[in-house]
């Protein structure tokens, strides 16, 4: 579950109301979510919550001698195929002997299979070694949590003392409360429950509290930080999520061969989740902002780095180029390109809506000219719905529009424009292609 890649968090749901009635009155409505703590059915839930810790503790470990991120991993399945399966069988068996196979390529020529086992038998003898300690911290605060999930009581004497937090997230105007009140009195039936102790920030359970309207979903948090930080580690004013880009580029569905431009690229996000994903693809980017460009750059030789460390001294390549150029004039053949996902600038924090009026038409009409004629299609993102309905209509006769994906962009309410392109040619701009 870990290793999807169109999701930001994972958590596991305690209970979900599917229409919780709210009290008008904020004190009444609190007391009834104070009283809620008690009935809820903690125990299976903070099972899986122990179970995720033990893997994700193993994983921090392994991270110190290996480092090497789930989407390389990901990615050297494809590759190696021999490696991969093993790998497969290795983690059902295991549950985390997910290096056996990444570190085993370099090595190993034809032997991959048997080698694969041989290091991974070795390597667990090493990792016990390592982890007895943690284990038994594991096993005790396991022992202790099941005695608390169960009748609310601790044994002091067999576990440390829990710490936790609760995050509320309301939406709706309906409610008499806010949400950090709510996390307070919430928070507070909580320690009551099972005696934990309350940290905001050094915390081992993260109680989620989430309200939207009539709905109220109580979860135990799975992901310490949001899966969509996987990829970039330059940050740019608009940097767009790995998650967002992943379903983007899903809704192409990119095929073996496919060449994929973003031409407004910004960090690169797009091209590089593109390439980690899509390896059989070929990837090109660019941008008109030389600090774009360079901040891409920067991204592209980190994802080499880490392919590296991860192969010990050989390094993959990756299917991705990087561009200074101007998008209503790429340095690109007419009906060259498969795929075009990019995300547009919204006119808020990049460019500005007045600009957009003449940059949209253009952009559109350019990426007519170099997409395939017939199979050709695009994924654009922009919350500019306006505007980009306005160029779409005057560029009816090149691309014909497909299904609107709505999507939320840091609060703002965006759309994925999925197009295709028509047979019409597009007109030629130059005469030296």
């Amino acid at each position: 579950v870990h290793r999807l890649r169109s999701v930001d968090n994972l958590f596991v749901v305690v209970q979900e109301f599917k229409d919780y009635q709210f009290k008008e009155n904020k004190e009444d409505a609190l007391k009834d979510l104070e009283d809620l703590v008690k009935k809820l059915p903690w125990t299976d839930p903070l099972k899986v919550w122990e179970l995720n810790n033990s893997l994700k503790k193993k994983k921090t470990k392994r991270k110190k001698h290996n480092p090497q991120s789930t989407a390389s991993k990901e990615k050297l399945n494809e590759d190696g195929q021999g490696e991969g399966t093993d790998q497969k069988d290795a983690s059902k068996q295991e549950g985390c002997a997910q290096n056996a196979a990444g570190v085993e390529p370099a090595s190993g020529q034809d032997t991959e299979k048997t080698q694969g086992v041989a290091s991974r038998n070795g390597e667990e003898e090493e990792e016990e070694a390592n982890e007895q300690a943690d284990a038994k911290d594991e096993l005790q605060a396991g022992s202790g949590s099941e005695t608390k999930a169960g009748d609310g009581k601790t044994s002091e004497g067999e576990a440390k003392v829990l710490k936790f937090r609760v995050t509320c997230n309301r939406a709706g105007d309906k409610h008499s409360f806010m949400s950090n009140e709510a996390a307070r009195d919430f928070g507070g039936a909580v320690q009551e429950h099972f005696q934990w102790k309350a940290d905001m920030t050094n915390f081992d359970v993260e109680v989620l509290l989430n309200i939207h309207n009539n709905e109220v979903v109580v979860g135990i948090a799975l992901t310490e930080e949001s899966l969509h930080r996987r990829n970039i580690t330059h940050f740019g004013p608009t940097t767009l999520r790995s998650t967002l880009a992943y379903g983007m580029l899903r809704l192409c569905d990119p095929q073996p061969t496919d060449i994929i431009v973003d031409p407004m690229c910004g960090t690169g996000a797009i091209p590089i989740e593109g390439a980690t994903e899509w390896p059989s693809c070929y990837h090109i980017a660019g941008d008109n902002n030389p600090q774009a460009v360079k901040r891409a750059a920067n991204n592209i030789c980190s994802l080499l780095k880490k392919n590296e460390n991860k192969e010990s001294s050989t390094s993959l390549g990756i299917p991705l180029d990087i561009i200074q150029w101007d998008i209503c004039n790429l340095p690109l053949r007419t009906g060259s390109v498969d795929i075009i996902v990019t995300d547009m600038p919204f006119g808020k924090r990049i460019g500005s809506k007045k600009k957009n009026w003449d940059l949209y038409p253009a952009c559109l009409m350019e990426m007519g000219r170099i997409c395939t004629p017939g199979t050709g299609r695009a994924a654009l993102l922009t919350q500019d719905k306006k505007c980009f309905a306005k160029a779409l209509s005057r560029m009816g006769h090149i691309w014909r529009k497909g299904q609107t994906v709505w999507v939320n962009v840091g609060g703002l309410h965006a759309a994925v424009y999925l197009l295709k392109r028509t047979w019409e040619r597009a007109e030629e701009k130059r005469s030296f292609w």
